[in-house]
């Protein structure tokens, strides 16, 4: 049992490639349904989410904290699906939030420019020069959109365990490679493994619960047990502790919670 995750620039049969492999090894697929359960939890539409991931990330400027929100909760929809094991998510920056999951293969796809003009032409029936330009502008959005919120370049290499260059390789062919790397045993769920992906999606569903009250809550989980560190006044420090607890304690899979709220020096003017 594993999980892939699959990294695609737009028009590079990433689609296609994720559903093959999912068809033959019995995976879940998962993609645009994951931005259906965090818009619902943003309270944006999801159309609204979609353009956002389009067009860059300003409009997470017309929120407080709108980025940490956003991360939050695509974050801890995500994780609810990955933790299940024999699972596949095509989708933007899946990688970025299980990282350090031994059991998740991470792929990249990537295609010439070429064959992905050749592609937007076909579907979209335009002239070679609009499609060009219409990749290249995706291309640059969805660089900014990754740099702006998780501090990374989806196209770097080293974020992956495999990048497949679709170009003489088929899509079939990507799939079969992808299959027989998922089997090997670096990528088989352990205790261990499994564990660390309960914790991370614990850790997740908490601070999505929590962020609407404390944005700039930090939120960890080993074993069940979960830390929370945030700031406040000294005198709201017993009150916001007793609420934090109450609300963590009532979350399936909690075992222990410890708090820290660090003290915010109150102004004091010369």
């Amino acid at each position: 049992m594993a999980v892939i995750t699959i990294s695609r620039g737009s028009f590079s049969h990433g689609k296609e490639i994720a559903e093959t492999v999912a068809e033959k090894l019995g995976y879940e697929c998962v993609a645009r349904e994951i931005l259906l359960e965090a818009s619902q939890e943003f309270n944006i539409s999801e159309i609204k989410l979609l353009h956002a991931i389009k067009d860059a990330p300003s409009i997470l400027d017309r929120f407080v904290y709108g980025r940490e929100k956003y991360i939050a909760y695509i974050q801890a929809a995500l994780l609810k699906h990955l933790r299940k094991d024999n699972v596949i998510y095509h989708g933007f920056a899946g990688h970025f939030f299980v990282k350090d999951i031994a059991h998740v293969l991470k792929v990249r796809i990537i295609a010439d420019l070429e064959d992905r003009v050749r592609l937007v032409v076909k579907r979209e029936g335009i002239s070679v020069k609009e499609a060009e330009r219409y990749v290249k502008k995706l291309d640059e959005q969805r660089k900014k959109w990754s740099k702006a919120l998780y501090g990374i370049d989806t196209a770097d290499p080293s974020l992956y365990d495999l990048v497949i260059h679709v170009d003489k390789i088929t899509v079939d062919e990507a799939a079969a490679i992808i299959c027989h790397t998922v089997g090997l045993s670096h990528f088989q769920t352990t205790p261990q493994s499994r564990q660390a992906m309960d914790d991370l999606y614990l850790a997740a569903e908490v601070k999505a619960t929590l962020i609407g009250l404390k944005p700039d809550i930090e939120v960890s989980a080993q074993d069940g047990y979960v830390t929370v560190k945030t700031s406040a006044p000294e005198s709201q420090e017993i009150k916001l502790t007793e609420e934090l607890k109450q609300i963590i304690e009532r979350i399936s899979g909690v075992k222990g919670v410890a708090i820290t709220i660090l003290p915010i020096m109150p102004y004091v003017r010369e």
